[in-house]
């Protein structure tokens, strides 16, 4: 689950991680009194930020032509200007796609004087099987950049979940940074916070870029994370409902929230060959088959290992309300799945759906006669795949006909 950028400002805060001063506001009237607090405390800018699940807010374009999501405001007039042409707005980003995304809330905080940015994050390293540490004195740029272009750059700290992370290894990052004095301190225990932050919520990934230096209204220096990202373990969301409530559903597609209320794992993509598979694996290796034999997948979808035919059932559903879909590729191999569950399910959905779309099946493993079986003797118009391969050609040849 993915939160927006002042709601991961909020779960730092509360493991004693700094961030800027500001508050999030839905109303312009909301924008205006907290940009006069702001003034008030003496900042002398201010950053008015849209709030969507998108990258690329910055140099987004409204669809009314206002350009940029993200806006520095010297006067309380600007400020409101800002976020007049932001509310309520579609901001279309490099990641939004062509729609874009209507901007409910913007965040307006503290713009301090930059004087050096770094990154910062704590993901889990899969290889090793442990939290990993990354930091780069490369701030504000693409981490992958960074590590095509300048690989000697990036700082790697792993952590023993047994233990934790220690102090010694937030002291070596933050001397791998090039900190030093008070600035060097409040980066360990930021570092610290970060990690904590990470391993409390039972993230997947916190990213701080840029994490940097400022200069407070006082003269003073201070390390602060000016911008925030945190992925959340759907997994473990069941301990967390006080960050399950952060789900903005107006964010995400209505059938990926459909699915969601049936354990089921929905993509929607810009293809025309819906998919239906169990596992993740055999579902990217699904997806990669239909565009070798030249078709489009318009879904990512995975029923998991022991889906029901209710399951199955709302599956069809959720992709025949995908108007772009012009044929259905069911590909089950059966280990913990019973084959003949699926055919069950996927003989019932047909009847009770009215499916006229091409259905190309392809069932293998547990059980797989019966299943066979069962699709054979429903009278329906079902074509069926012998090999992987076969099915995907069927199912691509269907469209292209």
């Amino acid at each position: 689950m993915n939160i927006h950028e002042y709601q991961a400002k909020q779960l730092l805060r509360q493991y004693g991680v700094a961030v800027p001063s500001g508050e999030a506001c839905k109303t312009v009237a909301e924008a205006r009194a907290s940009a006069e607090k702001l003034f008030a405390a003496g900042h002398k800018l201010i950053v008015i930020k849209s709030q969507i699940h998108a990258g690329g807010r910055g140099k987004g374009t409204f669809t009314h032509g206002f350009q940029g999501g993200v806006k520095l405001a010297k006067t309380l007039e600007d400020a409101v200007n800002f976020a007049e042409n932001m509310l309520g707005k579609t901001l279309v980003t490099k990641q939004t796609g062509p729609d874009g995304r209507v901007v409910q809330t913007i965040l307006v905080a503290a713009a301090e004087k930059i004087k050096r940015e770094f990154y910062l994050a704590v993901l889990l390293d899969r290889a090793n099987s442990r939290p990993l540490l990354m930091a780069s004195t490369e701030g504000g740029m693409d981490i992958e950049e960074v590590a095509e272009k300048h690989p000697d750059k990036i700082l790697k700290e792993w952590v023993d979940p047994a233990v934790g992370i220690q102090p010694f290894q937030a002291r070596k990052i933050a001397a791998g940074l090039g900190l030093k004095g008070d600035v060097f301190n409040a980066a360990v225990k930021l570092i610290l916070g970060v990690y904590k932050t990470w391993w409390e919520c039972d993230a997947s990934m916190v990213e701080i870029n840029p994490l940097a230096i400022v200069e407070t209204p006082d003269g003073k220096e201070s390390i602060t994370c000016v911008d925030a990202k945190i992925g959340l373990d759907d997994n473990a969301l069941y301990r967390h409902k006080d960050i399950l409530e952060m789900r903005d559903l107006a964010e995400e597609s209505p059938l990926e929230i459909e699915a969601s209320k049936f354990a089921l794992n929905y993509i929607k993509l810009d293809g025309s060959i819906a998919c239906l598979v169990n596992g993740a694996g055999l579902a990217m290796s699904t997806m990669d088959i239909i565009q070798h034999y030249g078709g489009m997948p318009a879904n990512f979808l995975d029923v998991g290992g022991g889906a029901s035919k209710d399951q199955v059932s709302a599956a069809f559903k959720i992709i025949l309300s995908d108007p772009n879909v012009k044929a259905i590729f069911v590909n089950i191999f059966g280990g913990i799945m019973d084959c003949n569950v699926i055919a069950t399910g996927i003989v019932e959905a047909v009847r009770e759906t009215g499916l006229k779309l091409p259905l190309v099946v392809r069932l293998e493993g547990n059980n797989v006669a019966a299943g066979k079986a069962t699709l054979a003797s429903s009278g329906l118009t079902i074509i069926s795949g012998d090999t992987m391969a076969d099915a995907a050609l069927k199912v691509v040849k269907s469209v292209q006909a």
